[in-house]
């Protein structure tokens, strides 16, 4: 299986990135390397055979096209995001033109190459959200599949938007799609 990650040298996706190249998976690394990412987090896979490390942006477009046709991934782990509540809250327009747009343009660019390929069953667009989509966690302390989407920042706004967005594509065009909601709370 060939894995496209998106923010895998991030914190979270350098993690998933590493587990899944120690796993014997082949891996394309896409990540703009913003405030958030570092190819030293994924220093230690760097030289490992079917890994390779894309330097491009969900908002551009046409490289996502290109990465798609180069690399031909059997599934996509989308964690590039814009993140922090404070961050958005100081500059919101990034979070909107990278969660949103951003995702929207990797939806397409993943629906483009999926139907290429003939709709493959096995393809796998999985999107990993944030529980800061549901709001303040209340009294019973825990989020449920129940729990309505409450966004209370620009940045869970913003991850909410991607959220529906993922769901669309999955309803309107039939792309596989997963969605995760992980959150840091115990």
């Amino acid at each position: 299986m060939k894995l496209l990650v998106t923010g895998g040298a991030g914190f979270i996706g350098s993690a998933v990135v590493r587990l899944a190249v120690e796993r014997g998976h082949d891996l394309v690394n896409l990540d703009a390397l913003t405030y958030a990412g570092s190819l030293t987090n994924v220093a230690s896979v760097a030289g490992a055979a079917g890994y390779v490390f894309e330097h491009a942006d969900i908002r551009d477009r046409a490289a996502l096209d290109r990465i798609f046709a180069v690399h031909s991934p059997d599934a996509v782990m989308h964690l590039a995001a814009e993140s922090h509540v404070d961050r958005s809250i100081d500059g919101p327009a990034a979070f909107i033109e990278t969660n949103v747009t951003g995702t929207m343009n990797l939806l397409e660019a993943a629906r483009r190459h999926w139907d290429a390929a003939g709709r493959p069953e096995d393809f796998r667009f999985h999107h990993i959200s944030t529980d800061e989509v549901f709001g303040s966690l209340g009294s019973e302390g825990k989020f449920t599949e129940e729990t309505p989407y409450d966004p209370r920042s620009p940045y869970s706004a913003s991850k909410a938007a991607s959220d529906h967005l993922v769901r669309a594509w999955g309803e309107t065009y039939g792309l596989p799609v997963v969605l995760t909601n992980s959150g840091g709370r115990a």
